[in-house]
Protein backbone atom coordinates (compact mmCIF):
# COMPACT_ATOMS: atom_id res chain seq x y z
CA UNK A 1 0.00 0.00 0.00
CA UNK A 2 1.07 3.57 -1.00
CA UNK A 3 0.54 5.84 2.07
CA UNK A 4 -0.05 9.92 1.27
CA UNK A 5 0.28 10.90 5.07
CA UNK A 6 -0.93 14.92 4.06
CA UNK A 7 0.12 16.60 6.96
CA UNK A 8 3.41 15.88 7.08
CA UNK A 9 3.71 18.90 4.49
CA UNK A 10 3.13 22.11 6.96
CA UNK A 11 -0.21 23.72 4.87
CA UNK A 12 -3.83 25.02 5.88
CA UNK A 13 -5.06 21.33 6.48
CA UNK A 14 -2.99 21.57 10.27
CA UNK A 15 -5.44 23.94 11.08
CA UNK A 16 -8.63 22.11 10.02
CA UNK A 17 -6.99 19.05 12.06
CA UNK A 18 -6.28 20.56 15.08
CA UNK A 19 -9.62 22.59 15.22
CA UNK A 20 -11.72 19.00 15.06
CA UNK A 21 -9.30 17.79 17.45
CA UNK A 22 -10.01 20.68 19.92
CA UNK A 23 -12.47 19.36 22.57
CA UNK A 24 -14.44 22.92 22.65
CA UNK A 25 -14.36 24.10 19.14
CA UNK A 26 -15.57 20.68 17.91
CA UNK A 27 -18.55 21.37 19.90
CA UNK A 28 -19.94 23.49 16.78
CA UNK A 29 -21.29 20.62 14.49
CA UNK A 30 -21.40 23.01 11.53
CA UNK A 31 -17.56 24.09 11.76
CA UNK A 32 -16.96 20.46 12.47
CA UNK A 33 -18.76 18.96 9.04
CA UNK A 34 -17.05 22.34 7.51
CA UNK A 35 -13.56 21.40 8.31
CA UNK A 36 -13.96 17.62 7.42
CA UNK A 37 -15.58 19.41 4.08
CA UNK A 38 -11.98 21.50 3.39
CA UNK A 39 -10.08 18.55 4.39
CA UNK A 40 -11.64 16.79 1.83
CA UNK A 41 -10.88 19.45 -0.53
CA UNK A 42 -7.35 19.61 0.11
CA UNK A 43 -6.99 15.63 -0.33
CA UNK A 44 -8.41 15.30 -3.19
CA UNK A 45 -6.78 18.15 -4.93
CA UNK A 46 -3.33 15.89 -3.98
CA UNK A 47 -5.20 12.64 -5.06
CA UNK A 48 -6.08 14.53 -8.33
CA UNK A 49 -2.38 14.53 -9.06
CA UNK A 50 -1.69 10.72 -9.37
CA UNK A 51 -4.52 10.32 -12.09
CA UNK A 52 -4.71 10.11 -15.70
CA UNK A 53 -5.59 13.04 -18.15
CA UNK A 54 -6.01 13.46 -21.73
CA UNK A 55 -5.32 16.52 -24.44
CA UNK A 56 -8.73 18.07 -25.30
CA UNK A 57 -8.93 21.29 -27.46
CA UNK A 58 -11.74 23.75 -25.91
CA UNK A 59 -12.92 26.49 -27.52
CA UNK A 60 -12.96 30.21 -26.17
CA UNK A 61 -14.85 33.03 -27.20
CA UNK A 62 -11.46 34.08 -28.94
CA UNK A 63 -10.09 30.64 -30.11
CA UNK A 64 -9.09 27.16 -29.08
CA UNK A 65 -6.49 26.63 -26.27
CA UNK A 66 -5.87 22.60 -25.77
CA UNK A 67 -5.84 21.41 -22.12
CA UNK A 68 -4.99 18.50 -20.37
CA UNK A 69 -8.61 17.20 -18.53
CA UNK A 70 -9.19 14.05 -16.36
CA UNK A 71 -10.04 11.16 -17.87
CA UNK A 72 -10.41 8.77 -15.37
CA UNK A 73 -13.95 7.49 -14.36
CA UNK A 74 -14.74 7.90 -10.61
CA UNK A 75 -17.02 6.35 -8.05
CA UNK A 76 -16.72 7.80 -4.88
CA UNK A 77 -17.90 5.44 -1.99
CA UNK A 78 -18.59 6.60 1.71
CA UNK A 79 -19.53 4.79 4.93
CA UNK A 80 -22.97 6.25 6.45
CA UNK A 81 -23.46 8.77 8.25
CA UNK A 82 -19.61 9.96 9.54
CA UNK A 83 -18.37 9.79 6.01
CA UNK A 84 -21.05 12.15 4.72
CA UNK A 85 -19.11 15.53 5.57
CA UNK A 86 -15.93 13.98 3.59
CA UNK A 87 -17.44 12.53 0.83
CA UNK A 88 -19.06 16.44 0.02
CA UNK A 89 -15.69 17.40 0.27
CA UNK A 90 -14.13 15.10 -2.18
CA UNK A 91 -17.33 15.52 -4.30
CA UNK A 92 -16.42 19.20 -4.67
CA UNK A 93 -13.18 18.67 -6.50
CA UNK A 94 -14.53 15.33 -8.47
CA UNK A 95 -17.86 17.16 -9.21
CA UNK A 96 -18.74 14.40 -12.30
CA UNK A 97 -17.82 11.14 -10.15
CA UNK A 98 -20.89 8.55 -9.87
CA UNK A 99 -21.62 7.81 -6.02
CA UNK A 100 -22.00 4.99 -4.01
CA UNK A 101 -23.25 4.89 -0.30
CA UNK A 102 -22.83 2.08 2.12
CA UNK A 103 -24.37 1.50 5.57
CA UNK A 104 -22.02 -0.12 7.67
CA UNK A 105 -20.99 -0.02 11.36
CA UNK A 106 -20.16 -2.58 14.60
CA UNK A 107 -22.51 -4.92 15.77
CA UNK A 108 -21.43 -5.80 19.19
CA UNK A 109 -23.42 -8.61 20.72
CA UNK A 110 -24.51 -8.30 24.58
CA UNK A 111 -22.38 -5.29 25.15
CA UNK A 112 -19.02 -6.92 24.21
CA UNK A 113 -15.99 -4.97 23.42
CA UNK A 114 -15.94 -7.63 20.66
CA UNK A 115 -17.43 -6.70 17.52
CA UNK A 116 -18.71 -7.84 14.02
CA UNK A 117 -18.82 -5.20 10.58
CA UNK A 118 -22.62 -5.12 9.79
CA UNK A 119 -23.25 -3.81 6.39
CA UNK A 120 -27.45 -3.30 5.72
CA UNK A 121 -27.71 -0.97 2.52
CA UNK A 122 -25.10 -0.51 -0.24
CA UNK A 123 -26.43 1.62 -3.44
CA UNK A 124 -23.72 2.18 -6.46
CA UNK A 125 -22.79 1.63 -9.62
CA UNK A 126 -20.64 -0.13 -11.26
CA UNK A 127 -16.89 0.13 -10.40
CA UNK A 128 -15.83 -1.93 -12.99
CA UNK A 129 -12.67 -0.43 -14.91
CA UNK A 130 -13.16 2.63 -12.81
CA UNK A 131 -11.26 4.42 -9.97
CA UNK A 132 -12.77 3.63 -6.68
CA UNK A 133 -11.99 6.28 -4.03
CA UNK A 134 -13.35 4.78 -0.79
CA UNK A 135 -13.94 7.56 2.11
CA UNK A 136 -14.08 6.91 5.70
CA UNK A 137 -13.28 10.05 7.96
CA UNK A 138 -11.87 7.63 11.03
CA UNK A 139 -9.41 4.90 10.21
CA UNK A 140 -9.44 2.70 13.41
CA UNK A 141 -8.85 -0.94 13.29
CA UNK A 142 -9.66 -0.80 9.30
CA UNK A 143 -12.61 -3.34 9.89
CA UNK A 144 -15.24 -1.15 8.03
CA UNK A 145 -13.26 -0.25 5.05
CA UNK A 146 -12.40 -3.55 3.99
CA UNK A 147 -15.58 -5.03 4.81
CA UNK A 148 -16.71 -2.36 2.17
CA UNK A 149 -14.41 -2.90 -0.38
CA UNK A 150 -15.11 -6.92 -0.27
CA UNK A 151 -19.16 -5.31 -0.98
CA UNK A 152 -18.62 -3.67 -3.80
CA UNK A 153 -16.09 -5.99 -5.56
CA UNK A 154 -19.26 -8.04 -6.31
CA UNK A 155 -19.99 -4.56 -8.76
CA UNK A 156 -16.88 -4.81 -10.71
CA UNK A 157 -13.10 -4.62 -10.81
CA UNK A 158 -11.72 -1.26 -10.45
CA UNK A 159 -8.79 -0.12 -12.26
CA UNK A 160 -7.49 1.45 -9.12
CA UNK A 161 -8.22 1.72 -5.57
CA UNK A 162 -7.65 5.07 -3.14
CA UNK A 163 -8.46 5.17 0.55
CA UNK A 164 -9.36 8.95 2.13
CA UNK A 165 -9.50 8.85 5.87
CA UNK A 166 -8.81 11.94 8.29
CA UNK A 167 -7.23 10.65 11.16
CA UNK A 168 -6.19 6.74 11.23
CA UNK A 169 -4.43 4.63 13.88
CA UNK A 170 -1.30 2.71 13.01
CA UNK A 171 -3.36 -1.01 13.78
CA UNK A 172 -6.09 0.43 11.15
CA UNK A 173 -3.53 1.26 8.74
CA UNK A 174 -0.92 -1.81 9.17
CA UNK A 175 -5.17 -4.03 8.97
CA UNK A 176 -5.52 -2.12 5.36
CA UNK A 177 -1.97 -2.92 4.30
CA UNK A 178 -2.87 -6.91 4.63
CA UNK A 179 -6.35 -7.15 3.52
CA UNK A 180 -6.39 -4.41 0.42
CA UNK A 181 -4.64 -4.64 -2.75
CA UNK A 182 -0.82 -4.04 -2.73
CA UNK A 183 -1.44 -0.54 -5.08
CA UNK A 184 -3.95 1.09 -2.85
CA UNK A 185 -3.30 4.62 -2.56
CA UNK A 186 -4.08 5.71 1.02
CA UNK A 187 -4.86 9.19 1.53
CA UNK A 188 -4.72 10.27 5.23
CA UNK A 189 -4.15 13.65 7.27
CA UNK A 190 -2.85 12.89 10.59
CA UNK A 191 -2.93 9.52 12.47
CA UNK A 192 -2.42 8.47 15.67
CA UNK A 193 -0.40 4.90 17.33
CA UNK A 194 -3.48 3.66 19.55
CA UNK A 195 -6.43 1.99 19.96
CA UNK A 196 -8.43 1.94 23.50
CA UNK A 197 -10.14 -0.92 24.68
CA UNK A 198 -13.68 0.40 22.87
CA UNK A 199 -11.43 0.43 19.13
CA UNK A 200 -11.34 3.92 19.09
CA UNK A 201 -8.42 6.26 18.06
CA UNK A 202 -6.28 7.93 20.78
CA UNK A 203 -5.96 10.56 21.56
CA UNK A 204 -8.27 10.70 18.08
CA UNK A 205 -10.99 13.07 18.47
CA UNK A 206 -13.97 10.84 19.53
CA UNK A 207 -17.13 9.75 17.62
CA UNK A 208 -17.23 11.64 14.00
CA UNK A 209 -20.73 10.87 13.25
CA UNK A 210 -21.57 11.88 16.77
CA UNK A 211 -19.98 14.96 16.43
CA UNK A 212 -20.96 16.17 13.03
CA UNK A 213 -24.49 14.99 13.00
CA UNK A 214 -25.63 14.32 16.82
CA UNK A 215 -25.71 11.29 19.66
CA UNK A 216 -27.44 8.39 18.59
CA UNK A 217 -29.46 6.34 20.55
Amino acid sequence: MIIKHVSQQNSILNKFIAEIRDKEIQKDSLRFRTNIERMGQIISYELSKTLQYKERNIQTPLGVKTMKVLDDKIVLASILRAGLPLHMGVLHIFDDAENAFVSAYRKHENNSPDFSIQIDYIATPSIDGKVLVLVDPMLATGQSLVAVYEKLKQFGTPKSLHVISIIGSQQGIDFLQKKLPLDTHLWIADFDQKLNAQGYIVPGLGDAGDLAYGKKL
